[in-house]
């Protein structure tokens, strides 16, 4: 919905905020954690083959083994140190030098921000990696909160408190908020703190169950199309 003062265009959107996972959705480093954790972290943990890595996409990395601990106790076989020793050794690297930005994600900002929409990052992963992306591709200003679930006192994704974070760092009712997410754990988060969900499908979750998100979105292209059409309260098939 618009309408003109002064000449300006004017939107009236129908959502008041967009949530923006991380790790799959701003950057495209699930690939590179997929990669790490099927050939490294959980044959190392708990075997080959034991545990499928949908299992763990968009957990906060810590809360892994507390996963691992209470689902496979028989075939755990590392230690908590070591299990995130893993993940910590790989973080600077992926995120300083090999991911890489969503396509569009600056034009779609600025295209949110026109419309007086806040944008926040909800993500799992602990504020100092999240800090590396915001810096290295300079797009801190897009966004007016910033919420790491590595920070919430109590469980991350999929709980829903780190969304119901993001909502209360933006002074928006949850009601009100978009969240994109690439994961079945992000989307059940987003879905249990009373947003609506748009899953993000690439390359690399080509077989995960959406089935629990509003909307699914295909690639960049359709992904910032959907985004605002939701926003604007319309519709998508």
């Amino acid at each position: 919905m618009t309408g003109a003062i002064s000449g300006r265009v004017v939107y009236a959107p129908y959502m008041k905020a967009v949530l923006f996972d991380m790790d799959g959705v701003l950057v495209d480093s699930e690939e590179y954690w997929v990669e790490l954790e099927e050939e490294r972290v959980l044959p190392e943990a708990v075997g080959e083959g034991v545990v499928e890595d949908e299992e763990i996409t968009g957990m906060n990395y810590r809360e892994i083994y507390d996963y691992l601990e209470e689902n496979y106790a028989d075939q755990l076989q590392v230690d908590r140190e070591t299990l995130e020793s893993h993940y910590e050794a790989a973080a600077e690297e992926l995120y300083g030098e090999r991911v890489a930005l969503l396509s569009g994600f600056e034009e779609l900002a600025e295209e949110l921000q026109k419309r007086e929409v806040d944008l926040a990052v909800v993500s799992s992963s602990p504020h100092d990696w999240i800090d590396i992306v915001l810096d290295r591709f300079g797009i801190r200003d897009h966004f007016d909160g910033v919420v790491s679930g590595n920070a919430v006192d109590g469980r991350s994704k999929p709980e829903p408190l780190v969304y119901e974070e993001g909502a209360a760092a933006l002074d928006v009712d949850p009601a009100d908020c978009v969240a994109v997410e690439d994961s079945e754990n992000g989307i059940e988060s987003a879905n249990r703190a009373g947003m609506t969900s748009i899953a993000y499908r690439t390359d690399i979750n080509p077989g995960m169950d959406f089935s629990g998100a509003d909307v699914v979105a295909e690639g960049p292209e359709d992904l910032r199309e959907t985004v605002l059409a939701v926003v604007n309260g319309g519709t998508v098939q």
